[in-house]
């Protein structure tokens, strides 16, 4: 097997291979020795220079404060970590498996770039869901908040044109872009940021790309709770407001589950129906179902989709686990009607089990990379990748199907023996399937 050796200027993951090739190997820095605090016959101060203070054990003169004594290891130390940050580091990226494909569409990774998101000092990181806990908030006002929005929009910039330079033209955005946004009674306007939020849209405009949005699991149409169906509709609001002010067209979709089943499926699904139906213009002309491993598959949804003139995504990994009876072509098919129908551009997820998973539970979490495209996959449309190694996992599927123009110096090696184990959120839905 055939071996590449990529070298960046961002720091390296934890799982990746760091080696030393010719002129990068460099010997690690050694941090300044501490001073000792006093030499012999050297006066000690009382406050005035020159002269010791019984009660003290510290130097007051300036170039002997301790406090002057800390920030100076500080920066040398910093000094250290930027030197040391400009040196290359090298991996060892394995050669892929030649697979053949007629997909020809985009593929797109989700919220956080891995290389950008490591980069150190931490300082200089680059990512979009700089959030808070509500408890700030209330402290330090909704300020703090729209301060940690901006950052985030800002990053997005960074963002697009990495995946730009990267050939990745489809992107799913963060739902913590602007923190508690929706909130009941600390939600806030988006337009404190337009300006910014129009420029981002903008720079993904003029390179074709694809935004997305994928609001969370409490987003619950279907909620028996008239206060749960408020709340998502204001973060369904939330999230169109955003993609709005980015001035981004129709393929910009926000992605939502079915939810819980509440003891009666049935009716639920009409609950659902209800609040779509009841939804501002604008918000549900972006808004899509994706059919889910637990409560709702793609025969559940789809009636309602086509009732409703909804799009829906088809998740592959989903209808794994909870299958239709109708085969995944036939529902492709029929939900690409719809996509057309309503001139929007269609999109499907596709993601894999980790290695070791065997019960339900254990296989809905998602793989490091995906290995293959789906057979049935229709060759022009977009396909939004669910993988841990985000970025990593894209290019991974660009250079096995040779989709897109890798450049060697952005791979990262996967893992060298991934568990079963992943962190991350997991679902507190164990609703029966039937209800």
């Amino acid at each position: 097997m055939s071996e590449l050796v990529s070298h960046l200027d961002y720091a390296p993951r934890r799982s990746a291979r760091l080696i030393s090739v010719g002129a990068h190997s460099t010997p690690k820095p050694k941090l300044p020795r501490k001073r000792k605090r006093f030499e012999d016959n050297e006066p000690v101060s009382t406050g005035i220079q020159g002269q010791r203070d019984p009660q003290s054990s510290d130097l007051c003169t300036p170039e002997h404060d301790p406090s002057e004594q800390r920030r100076s290891r500080k920066r040398k130390t910093n000094e250290i970590e930027e030197s040391s940050e400009s040196v290359e580091p090298a991996y060892i990226i394995p050669d892929v498996e030649r697979k053949a494909s007629n997909f020809h569409g985009r593929l797109g990774y989700a919220c956080l770039n891995t290389i950008l998101r490591a980069k150190r000092p931490v300082a200089s990181s680059i990512f979009c869901s700089r959030t808070c806990r509500l408890d700030s908030l209330k402290k330090s006002g909704v300020d703090f908040a729209k301060h940690l929005a901006r950052k985030n929009v800002e990053d997005l910039l960074t963002i697009i044109q990495w995946n730009e330079d990267n050939n990745i033209r489809f992107f799913r955005l963060s739902s913590e872009m602007f923190p508690f946004a929706s909130h009941r009674d600390y939600g806030y306007s988006l337009e404190f940021c337009a300006p910014l939020l129009a420029k981002a849209g903008a720079l993904a405009r003029k390179y074709s790309h694809r935004l997305t949005t994928h609001p969370g699991q409490y987003t619950q149409l279907g909620s028996p709770k008239p206060a749960v169906v408020e709340a998502s509709v204001r973060d369904l609001e939330y999230h169109c407001q955003m993609l709005d002010l980015m001035n981004m067209g129709p393929d910009s979709v926000m992605v939502i589950h079915g939810g819980g089943v509440y003891g009666d499926k049935a009716t639920t699904l009409r609950r659902l129906k209800e609040s779509i139906n009841t939804l501002p213009t604008n918000v549900r002309n972006r808004l899509v179902l994706e059919n889910d491993e637990l409560c709702y598959n793609a025969e559940d949804l789809l009636p309602v989709c086509e009732e409703l003139d909804v799009p829906l995504v088809f998740d592959y990994h989903h209808d794994k686990l909870y299958p239709s009876s109708i085969p995944p072509s036939a529902i492709i098919q029929r939900a690409n009607a719809i996509w057309t129908r309503r001139g929007i551009k269609p999109k499907q997820h596709l993601s894999e089990q980790r290695p070791g998973a065997v019960t339900l539970m254990e296989r809905r979490a998602h793989s490091d990379r995906c290995e293959n495209l789906p057979a049935d996959l229709p060759p022009g449309m977009d396909l939004m990748i669910e993988a841990k190694d985000k970025e990593q996992a894209v290019l991974y599927l660009h250079r096995m199907y040779d989709l897109q123009p890798v450049i060697h110096a952005s791979l990262r090696p996967a893992t060298a023996n991934p568990s079963m184990q992943t962190n991350g959120r997991k679902s507190s839905k164990r609703g029966s399937r039937s209800g």
